[in-house]
């Protein structure tokens, strides 16, 4: 699993809305220069945003952007689903061995299934915690002792 530049960063950017709160829109400029992205990389996240609904353009001279609803209305899941692929998805059995063209595994993976149990216990965190609460430093999921695995202790 990993998180790419675009997700990092396009989530930095919806933490950038939320920290601003009623103050008025964003610029590609002020973000940019916040985060120290270069202004068409920051123009790339806004529009990929924007298409998802999570943030709308605001004309005029005072313009920019803004979130479309509450930081506590979004959650985590919506802004990574909107910037790239799910964490663990089909694509990690999409290559085979050798030259085959289907998994030899196919009918009994346990491996599948792992990445099933993996993606569907991120994808539950996901959703349970919003913009706001990582703005906030809350989370609500994480914040249950038994939903987090146990630290191996060094000896």
């Amino acid at each position: 699993m990993k998180v790419t530049a675009l997700e990092e960063y396009g989530l930095r950017c919806m933490l950038l809305f939320t920290e601003k709160g009623d103050r008025g829109p964003l610029t590609i400029h002020e973000i940019s220069a916040s985060e120290k992205l270069s202004v068409p990389y920051a123009g790339k996240l806004l529009m990929i945003l924007k298409q998802a609904g999570l943030v709308r353009a605001v004309r005029g001279r005072k313009g920019g952007y803004v979130l479309t609803k509450p930081p506590e209305q979004i959650q985590l899941r919506e802004i990574f689903a909107a910037l790239g692929e799910p964490f663990f998805g089909n694509h990690h059995c999409r290559r085979y061995a050798g030259d085959s063209e289907i998994c030899v595994h196919d009918d009994d993976c346990k491996v599948r299934n792992m990445w099933s149990t993996f993606d569907r216990f991120i994808s539950g965190i996901l959703e349970k915690v919003s913009l706001a609460d990582l703005a906030s430093g809350r989370f609500n999921y994480l914040e249950s002792k038994e939903n987090l695995p146990r630290q191996k202790e060094s000896a």
